[in-house]
Parts: C-alpha cells; structure tokens; sequence
C-alpha cells in the first residue's frame, strides 16, 4: 500500500486539492460519479416479457391454426384469453417498477470538497478522482477514497459488508490484499460516517468504485428461470405430445372407417384447441395479482408477478443478519454493577429474576448517568410530538437505556454542563467528557474493558470507593469476557472528581459494564420454526464476526455449523457443495462469496431466495431464484435488482409471503385438475366413439362452447381458494400434472360413462340432434358439481360450502351463458335443441356421478390414513 504522499503525487493532486479547471477537465474524461441504472422503466419490454413461455407459444398456435380453418370465433377468444393473461402480467410490473422508483431518494446528495485550498459544496455527481474531500458524522461517502487525515473516525460499512457495528478508520499504510473489512485506510462509496471526520483523496469514482464494480458483475448474471415458468413449459410440452398424437390417431382412424375427412379434421383440431387448457394462464396470472394484493398487505412489494409463486417454492432462505433478523438497533441488555448482574427486559430491570427497587441502588443510577454524559448522543423531539434519538448508534443505547428508566439525558447534560471532551483514538480505546458539577469537575469516561482497567484505581461497591487489585481487575476482565463469548459488545464506564490538567484519564474509579446486542425481531423466531415445518432451511449470511452471529442464530434458532469467510475462501466447490447442508451459518461473508454460496446451493438443485439490503447483497440477490431487498434499510441497486421488497424490512414477513406462494400454486394445480379432467373427458368421449363406430356425441364447435366459454368461470373462481395447510409438509413438485394424473384420468372415465348412457338414450329414444344437446349439458353440469370437489383435499362434509363465494358466482354466469345459449339464434350455430322437463332430468341425474364419486373417494382416503395414523401410534416400540 503506498503512504499518503504517494497516493496523492499518483493522482496528481494535493492536499489544498484540485483547481476548478482541472476538476472540470477530470469531470470530461472520467464521467459523472454515477451508478448506472441496473434496470430502467420500458413498458414495452416489460409487454413482451409476459408472451415469452412456451404455453403461450402453443396458444398462439392454436390461434393460428383456428384461422387456417377459418374457426374465427375460436381464434378471438383463445387471443382475447392470451391478451388478458399479458395486460394482466403487465399492469402488475409496471405498478412494481413505478413504486421502485418511488422508494427512491428525491434528491442527489452533496460532497464537501477542497477546490483550490478553499472547502465548498458540489454535488456528490461532479466529484472526481484526484478531488481532496472532508467528510463528517452523519456524511454519506460518495466515493472510494484514500483517508489523508482522521479525527476519531468511524464508518458504517453495513451496507458494503454486512457488519453492523461502525469500524474505525485511520491513515496508516497497510497491505492492499485483505479483504474490504480490512482495508481501514479506506472510505468506501455508500458506506456513512457514523463518528467524527475525516480528509480524502478520492481514488475511484462511479463505476470504478466497489460500489460500481458489484453493479457491473450483475450484468454478467442472467436472471434465473422461476419454479412455475419451468412447470409451465413442462406441462405445455407434455399435454402438446398427448393431445398431437391423440388426435392424429383419432383423424387416421376416422378416415380408415369412412368418415368424412373435413369433418374428422375440424374434429382433431377442434380436440387440439380444447384439451389445451387455453385460460391456464391467465387463471394462474389472476392468482398471482391476487397474491401480490394481498402480500402487498403484509407489506411485501412483489416486482415479477412470477415471483409470488416462486416464493412457495423455495427449500433454502439465505438472510443477511443486520436489519432483517435483527432490529438494527444496539440495546443494553446486561448489566455488572456493585458485584451483581442485572438484566434489562420487558418486565423491567432484573436481578436474579427479580424486579430491582431503583431507589435502593442509587449507585446504579450514577452509572447510567455516566454512560449518558460520557457520551455525545441525543434525543430530539420530532414534528409529530415523537422521539428520536441521534448519534452514534452505540451511544444512542445507552441513551434509550436512560430513558427507559426515566432518566432524561437533556437534564443532566444542563445541570453538568460540558467542558471538554477528550475524543476516543484507537490507542487509547476510551473516550471521556469533562462536565461543571455543582461543587466540582468531574471527568466521565467509557471505553473498552481492557483500557478502562488499565486506567482505573478505585471501584465503587456499596456506594463508596474501594481500591481496585491486579487480582480484582483480572476478575472483572473475566466478567467482560463472559459477555463477549455471549456476542455482546461489551463497554466499561469509570469516572474521576476533580481531575487535574495533566493524566486526568488516570486513577478512575470503575463503576461497571454495559452488554448490548442488536437483538433480534421478536417475529423472527417463530418465522424460522414455520420454515422448517414447511420444509425450507434458513441459512444466515453475514458480515458480523463468528461470535456475534452465532449468539444471533442461537437465539432465534438457525442451528448447524458455524464458519467464517476466510474458511470458505479456502474451501474448494466440491468440499463447500459436500458440506453446504450442514453448515447454518456464514460470517465475515464479502459480495462474492455470498454468490458463491447461492450457486452452489443451486448446484445441489435447492430453490434459493435470499434476503439483503447492502450493495454487498445484489449479486447473489440477482442470482438467487428470488431476491428479496429491504424497503427501508436498502440501497437503490439492491432493490433495482429484487424479486420482492420487504417494505418494513421485517423476515417474519417472508413466511406470510411463502404461504401466499403455495396458496397460488396449489390453486393452479386445482384449476388444472378442474380443466384436464372436462377436457380429458371429451377426448375419451370422442375416441371412444371412432373406435365403436358410432355417431360423435357431441360436436366439435360445441367442444369448443365448453371449453372456452363455460370451462373458464369456474376455474377463475378456484384461485380464489384459501388453501388446505400449504404450511404443514415441504414442497416436491416438480410438474403440476404430480400428484393429479390418476384424478384427471378418473375424471375423465366418470364424465364418459355418464355421456354415452345419455347419449345411448337419446339416440335410441329421441334424435341424435337431442342426443348431442343432452351430452353437451350433461358434461357441462358435470363441470358444475365436478368444481366443488376441485376445491379441497377434503371431503365437502368438512369443508364450507360458502367459504369462497366466488365459486357460486361462476356457476350462476354459467347457467346464464347456457340460457343465452338456448334462447338465443346461438342455439343453432351449435346445434342446440330444445329439452323437455323429463330430459333436463336425466341430464341432471348425468351430471352428478363426478361429485359422487370423488366425495366418496375422499371420504374413504381420509378414513383410511386416519387409521393408518392412529395404527402407527399403537404399533408396538413407538410411544
């Protein structure tokens, strides 16, 4: 690494920076300090994605052929039905990207730069590399520069790394092959100032700092092919074999017997178009809208309608640690004062389980009151009459810790006014305010146990001073070290009255120590604990130390292996690949491991969605299946790059998001049930008729009336469903046709043998004109009452009737099509005649088979496993 004078002599700059001039020159040849957009706003892309699977490519087939036969009619509706399936894919989207950009900053930050020896303010976009820069507590750096000259400074580096604690930098030469964590001569883009101030060189600007570095690697990434797409283009593939070969079969055998060849065609293509269930899609797009509706309540921002269905497909989260898992807020939760231990909960402060009487420990008060003025945080009313706290995030618990117990820093801080403050160095590690009491000075400190040792000569027990031992200060080491093994962040507070102008910072007396933790969300326990019930592992990745992230994942129950960033950089892709499943939890992570995790779990065929909010997330949030980035806490290029937002942050979220996922695929298998089986059944009804040698049952253009006209209410109506216990058992689906085939095949042979006892009547008693129109009623009312057992895995005796309205409010639009129908100059076009009483009878009596049938099926199952269960339990060696 090269020493500060080399930097700045390399850059042909100086400490009185830049001239106007040569900045503006630099600002032409290197570009604005600017990311570029990873993804931008183009409605007509954003159209044309929603035609590109293969379902839809058979559809626009069939369309295409349904003109080539001069079959308008069909042609309008199977284009109306694709249509609405891309309007609908569209609005979606575009309402998701056009929120993005909402979440967005409205402003372009500035940048405090030396132009000429003189400090002024430019906007962060027009520095350039050379450009000396001063950046302050609270400052956002906007550009990867080279620290020349520190006061106290510590940098919020969460975003880029992952750690949540503020690191201190400073202008020493190190090596330059560590990793970003390492580097602490360095301010890095996007990363903030949280304490003190710092003078630097600006190395790198825009796409040259690691912020722009991580945003260029996304465009080497593809977006990775969703759970239902891959399901979808593999049921299109499958169902366009059948049905080709089925109807080439039924078109040969047709001709063989003599039957008119137009007719045989139009009825191949006819059985083509219908068992192709043309409103799958948008059947399963309208669920997706409606689970983005309501995810949207739960706070979760869905960007690719695909994404809600991928969501429950998931078998591995990936989670950062800081802000998702945990509250991203530093709390004291215990306390050594005076010998005890104390800790801080809900209830209320403890000691050994029991409430403490804070009038009888007023020297536990005086330690709070040192950690509040021996500190630079404070608490600010806001316009809407509420609180916040501002400054260093370490400090500001100690603050709400105070005000917990009803002690206000605003007036201690009047009554002891401040002096001086000696500022926290790293040689020192320790950091004290000199404050006027009323009958002397008295010097507050705080700093690392070790420091605050060393300086300290007295402790005060029983509210007096007594004097403090080597063996005493090893004892209380211990103390701290204990809180430190516990993933603490460990503070020691002491004071001194009247310090003189020379060493004041020695012969303190100790009071005791502050253990804080940013703890974790109270929600995100019993998240995790769904998860593994539902089948899917929760992996947490993070830039924080071992030992932090291990007290973390112990409290909310992430359990398994432990290992650090070094130790997977060391690892080779088979070892990591063998030991992946085992391994819980990843700490002191950079960007590309935490892709390198992602692709390897791919790798092992899981289904990955990972949590972030930090630039050091969007490459593996890229290439998971789903990436989810946080609402609040996420940068700009994290969320451009998102599946999903979680508006309020918050991983239990996650869950809800999950269950919605699988209520929308277990709904899209229950729409594909309900069509396979009407269509299925029409396919049979037809073979089976070219086989006997018997007039067709029903007619290709009513096929075409039941299948695009009256098939698509009920179906639409089924992803309204709230789902059967979609939580309770892991994922194995790989096709939507699993676990279906036999009930579709079931279906189909019911609906025939219902269809040729009517149509073997009506042929032999009637007319085969009247014969073809109680065959089509028959199959439609089949589909009527067949919905119902569509809707759940149990029986209809233990299940609501009316739970999902919208199922009656189909078969109320049916009826009235069908009525439409009949009384219309419809009716001839599909050579429909009229019924008597006596007939709509028996095509009422046709129709119910299908329900009775499967509800006793269900019956009989449900039964049989609840035997099977209560058999397991007594057999003999279980308990």
């Amino acid at each position: 690494m090269l020493k500060k004078e080399e930097v700045l002599e390399k850059l042909n700059s100086s400490a009185e920076g830049l001239s106007e001039q040569e900045a503006a020159e630099r600002l032409k040849k290197y570009g604005r300090n600017a990311i570029k957009e990873v993804y931008s706003l183009n409605p007509a892309k954003i159209f044309l994605k929603q035609f590109n699977s293969f379902i839809i490519y058979v559809l626009l087939a069939a369309i295409l052929i349904s003109v080539i036969i001069a079959h308008y009619i069909d042609a309008y509706v199977i284009a109306a039905i694709v249509l609405l399936n891309a309007v609908i894919g569209f609005i979606q989207q575009y309402k998701a990207e056009k929120s993005i950009i909402e979440l967005r900053k409205m402003f372009i930050p500035t940048t405090k730069v030396f132009r000429g020896g003189k400090l002024k303010v430019v906007s962060s976009q027009d520095i350039v590399p050379g450009d000396v820069v001063l950046f302050e507590e609270g400052d956002k750096v906007t550009a990867d520069c080279r620290i020349l000259e520190t006061t106290n400074v510590e940098v919020s580096e969460a975003i880029l790394t992952g750690e949540s604690a503020p690191v201190e930098k400073h202008d020493a030469v190190i090596r330059m092959d560590g990793m970003l964590s390492e580097k602490l001569n360095m301010l890095f883009a996007g990363t903030a100032v949280a304490r003190g101030k710092a003078k630097a060189v600006v190395t790198e600007t825009g796409m040259g700092t690691e912020f722009g570095r991580i945003a260029l690697k996304l465009q080497e990434i593809s977006l990775p092919e969703t759970p239902m797409q891959k399901k979808l283009d593999r049921f299109a593939k499958q169902i366009s074999f059948i049905v080709l070969i089925l109807a080439g079969i039924i078109f040969f055998l047709g001709i063989m017997q003599g039957k008119d060849k137009v007719e045989m065609f139009l009825t191949s293509v006819a059985l083509i178009v219908s068992m192709i269930p043309e409103g799958l899609p948008a059947i399963i797009t309208i669920s997706l809208a409606l689970a983005t509706k309501t995810m949207l309540k739960n706070n979760v921002l869905i960007r690719r309608l695909p994404a809600a269905e991928t969501l429950g497909s998931v078998t591995v989260i990936c989670s950062d640690k800081t802000g998702t898992m945990t509250e991203e807020k530093m709390h004291v939760t215990d306390i050594f004062y005076n010998n005890k231990f104390f800790k801080n909960t809900a209830r209320g402060l403890l000691h050994r389980n029991k409430l403490v009487n804070l009038q009888k420990e007023s020297g536990f008060l005086q330690l709070v009151k040192t950690s509040i003025l021996s500190s630079n945080a404070r608490f600010e009313e806001t316009k809407y009459r509420e609180y916040q706290i501002i400054g260093d995030p370490t400090e500001s618990a100690f603050v709400s810790f105070a005000l917990s117990l009803g002690i206000d820093k605003k007036i201690f801080a009047e009554i002891e006014p401040r002096i001086k403050e000696i500022s926290f160095s790293s040689e020192r590690k320790m950091m004290s305010i000199l404050r006027k009491s009323i009958r002397r000075n008295v010097l507050y400190c705080k700093g690392s146990p070790s420091s605050i040792m060393e300086k300290s000569s007295f402790e005060m027990r029983d509210g007096g001073l007594v004097a403090l031992n080597a063996r005493r200060k090893l004892e209380l080491l211990k103390v701290a070290e204990g809180f430190e093994r516990e993933g603490m962040r460990v503070m020691a507070f002491a004071f001194r009255y009247s310090p003189g102008e020379k060493n004041p910072e020695e012969a303190l007396a100790f009071m005791g120590f502050f253990g804080m933790l940013d703890p974790p969300r109270k929600e995100v326990r019993q998240a995790i604990i769904a998860c593994r019930q539902a089948g899917i592992k929760v992996k947490m990745i993070t830039g924080d130390s071992i030992l932090t992230a291990k007290n973390i994942g112990e409290r909310i129950g992430i359990e398994g292996r432990i290992i650090g960033g070094r130790e997977i950089e060391e690892m080779s892709d088979e070892d990591l690949l063998g030991e992946i499943d085992s391994i819980a939890i990843f700490a002191r992570t950079e960007p590309k491991q935490k892709l390198r995790i992602v692709e390897i779990l791919k790798m092992k065929g899981e289904q990955v969605a990972i949590t972030g909010d930090g630039i050091n997330d969007i490459l593996a949030l890229k290439r998971a299946d789903i990436g989810i980035a946080m609402g609040i806490k996420g940068s700009d290029i994290a969320r451009d790059v998102s599946d999903m937002i979680l508006l309020d942050d918050n991983f239990a979220n996650i869950v809800k998001g999950v269950e919605e996922g699988r209520v929308v695929y277990d709904n899209s298998k229950k729409a594909t049930k309900f069509l396979l089986a009407s269509n299925f059944g029409e396919l049979l009804l037809v073979f089976y008729s070219i086989i006997a040698g018997i007039p067709l049952p029903i007619l290709p253009l009513q096929i075409l009336w039941i299948n695009l006209v009256t098939d698509a209410p009920p179906a639409l109506a089924l992803a309204k469903e709230k789902g059967d216990d979609v939580m309770a058992k892991p994922r194995h689906e790989k096709s939507l046709l699993d676990g279906i085939f036999w009930f579709v095949l079931a279906a189909g042979i019911v609906s025939v043998i219902s269809a040729l006892l009517v149509f073997y009547y009506g042929m032999h008693n009637l007319s085969i004109e009247k014969a073809r129109t109680m065959v089509m009623f028959s199959m439609i009312g089949f589909e009527i009452f067949f919905v119902f057992s569509c809707r759940s895995g149990k029986a209809l005796s233990k299940a609501s009737l009316f739970s999902n309205k919208y199922i009656w409010y189909s078969i109320l639009i049916v009826l009235a099509l069908q009525l439409v129908l009949v009384f219309t100059p419809l009716a001839s076009v599909f050579s429909i005649t009229g019924l008597s009483f006596f007939e709509w009878f028996i095509v009422l009596l046709a129709s119910l088979p299908g329900l009775v049938v499967f509800e006793a099926w269900k019956i009989f199952r449900n039964k049989d496993q609840g035997f099977l269960k209560s058999y397991a339990k007594k057999a003999p060696g279980r308990d």
